[in-house]
């Protein structure tokens, strides 16, 4: 079954049509920035997963390739969409391959639905938090889905990388920060028990060294 136009519309209006499989669900992200929205771990693996099949289309010379994060209002259908482009028809089989193929290898994860792989002008497919979209040149110019999601934010496969790394590095400091504070209170509770012990040992020293000082007058009054 392939995608048609019928199915165009769906995208913009945000309801599925019959043709296009994108599961309705609940809305797993919440209003906050980039950092809060990572924080789930199924929002870290839906970024992978996207990073890896974006990965897939540049391997495979996909044209124009874009990651369309949705606004959260629209994460009832999904949290990305992922477009490039190909040439031919077969270009766009063996793109939609490739992002099979890999994010099966890679993360054991199987798309939910594929859809107009026999067709090659469109083809979908349904990883149910993000979608890729496999259009061939002027498929993609016809249904321009990038206009029709005006409230997703668009990035290129470059800068999608550059904020995956950078919210994983703000979670790495917050991680050893929060260990930090927990470390110092234990130190500071082990210092006075360190204190006391060395108190107590001080004392059982001082009398020891007296011991020996009575014993050396001793010796030495014996030998007068």
């Amino acid at each position: 079954m392939g995608v048609d136009a019928g199915t165009a519309s769906g995208l913009g209006t945000g309801t599925a049509q019959p043709g296009l499989l994108l599961p309705q669900r609940e809305t797993t992200i919440e209003d906050g920035d980039l950092f809060d929205r990572m924080t789930t771990t199924q929002a870290h693996q839906t970024r992978l997963l996207v990073q890896a099949a974006a990965a897939a289309c540049e391997s495979k010379k996909g044209e124009d390739t874009r990651i369309l994060e949705l606004d959260p209002i629209d994460a009832g259908l999904s949290d990305f969409f992922l477009i490039t482009s190909a040439t031919n028809d077969r270009q766009a089989v063996a793109i939609a391959d490739e992002i099979e193929h890999r994010l099966k290898k890679d993360f054991g994860v199987v798309p939910n639905s594929v859809e107009g792989r026999r067709q090659g002008n469109w083809v979908l497919l349904d990883y149910v938090d993000f979608v890729a979209h496999v259009f061939l040149t002027e498929r993609r110019a016809f249904y321009d889905i990038e206009r029709l999601r005006k409230s997703a934010r668009p990035l290129t496969p470059g800068e999608f990388d550059a904020e995956l790394k950078a919210a994983l590095a703000a979670k790495t400091r917050a991680v050893r920060t929060t260990a930090s504070a927990k470390t110092k209170p234990a130190a500071a509770k082990a210092a006075p028990k360190k204190a006391a012990k060395k108190a107590a040992k001080a004392p059982v020293v001082k009398k020891a060294a007296a011991k020996k000082k009575t014993a050396v007058k001793k010796a030495a009054a014996k030998a007068k």
